[in-house]
């Protein structure tokens, strides 16, 4: 089933008041989207996050990122940085996913990392807390963001 028709059916339910959840063919229709995204993008100015990235998705037999460089410093001024970074993504480039990672809401809020369909249709995300707050160093942080949020919907290395 089509994430439209997913969409659909979970929207129905929640007005029958029948929803209880999440469930198991909507994870995998999302895990299917992710799994045949060709094209993959990740908006930002730093090579090395992109690098720890592919590193990850190789680990899941996914599809590598290619590196988009704009600048998205303008974002920073919005309420939620890291996805309107990856909205700005979809208005500039035609692809399958956007992962972006940036600050979750105001300077100390820690940051965010989304991964939106081509659409702009949240797939899977999570937060990480400060840079002063857990000391690790950038890499390892991306690493463990984008682990999660593979593994959050199921995917296995």
């Amino acid at each position: 089933m089509g994430l439209e028709n997913l969409i659909k059916a979970a929207y129905k339910e929640s007005v029958d008041r029948t929803r209880r959840g999440d469930k198991l063919e909507e994870i995998e229709s999302i895990q299917d989207y992710i799994t045949s995204s060709k094209r993959i993008i990740v908006p930002n100015w730093n090579q090395a996050k992109v690098n720890v990235i592919n590193e990850v998705l190789n680990e899941f037999k996914l599809s590598e990122a290619e590196h988009l460089k704009f600048h998205t410093n303008s974002a920073d001024l919005s309420r939620m940085p890291a996805i309107t970074k990856a909205q700005m993504a979809l208005d500039l480039y035609d692809c399958d996913l956007v992962i972006a990672r940036g600050r979750l809401g105001v300077p100390g809020s820690g940051s965010l990392m989304v991964i939106l369909d081509s659409k702009g249709r949240i797939l899977t995300g999570t937060t990480s807390p400060s840079h002063v707050v857990h000391n690790k160093d950038l890499k390892d942080a991306v690493r463990d963001e984008i682990t999660i949020c593979l593994e959050r919907i199921g995917f296995k290395k």
